[in-house]
């Protein structure tokens, strides 16, 4: 079974959770570094990208997710998730964890009461699903090995480069789970490909 990981400091936690389970994978809450250990992927979850890095930093985070990355395991952000994502944000903002060739802004499509649903088509996932946009960011800019995925508005809001895969809205809160689907194939996959390797290390 495919274990994925949502981590727990900060966020729409629990949906992710529900979502992760309906899709027949286990779902961990992970609040310790000690966690990352036994997943075969990590969720990043929506909330408030600036409480989410000062979380990181106070539990000792930010280096164990950057091994975690290295080690070539999925990771998926979604909303302030993406924001963590990110190589650049903004213009002055300071970057997190650094890992996905993608600007970011932050606050795109308004403030909290400027929330909506839109129907969006995803690339390889489905020719139209409901996107809940929440305080979301947006891809401004993508590097030359992201893979765009959608689009709203002629706005990047979702896109996946290698085992980083990001989004600007909250795949969890709708009974639609093809987009964590998505995310549990490219963990299913990653797992594959890590266990190859260690196999051939072993044997040489």
């Amino acid at each position: 079974m495919i274990t994925v990981g949502i981590l727990g400091l900060q966020g729409a936690v629990r949906e992710h959770v529900n979502a992760v389970e309906q899709c027949g994978a286990k779902a961990v809450v992970v609040k310790t570094v000690e966690q990352l250990a036994e997943l075969d992927g990590l969720i990043l979850p929506g909330g408030e990208s600036t409480t989410m890095r000062r979380l990181l930093d106070q539990y000792h985070f930010m280096e164990p997710l950057k091994e975690f990355a290295a080690s070539g395991k999925p990771m998926f952000g979604t909303c302030a998730g993406l924001i963590l994502l990110a190589k650049r944000i903004g213009e002055t903002e300071e970057v997190h964890l650094g890992l996905m060739d993608i600007t970011v802004e932050r606050n795109s499509f308004g403030r909290q009461r400027d929330s909506f649903e839109a129907d969006i088509a995803i690339a390889g996932v489905a020719d139209s699903m409901t996107a809940v946009f929440i305080r979301a960011p947006h891809i401004v800019e993508a590097g030359e090995n992201v893979e765009i995925l959608a689009k709203y508005n002629g706005r990047i809001v979702a896109a996946k480069e290698g085992q980083f895969l990001g989004c600007s809205f909250h795949p969890e809160l709708t009974d639609d789970i093809r987009f964590t689907q998505y995310f549990i194939d490219m963990c299913k996959d990653g797992k594959e490909s890590i266990e190859k390797k260690v196999a051939i290390d072993v044997s040489m």
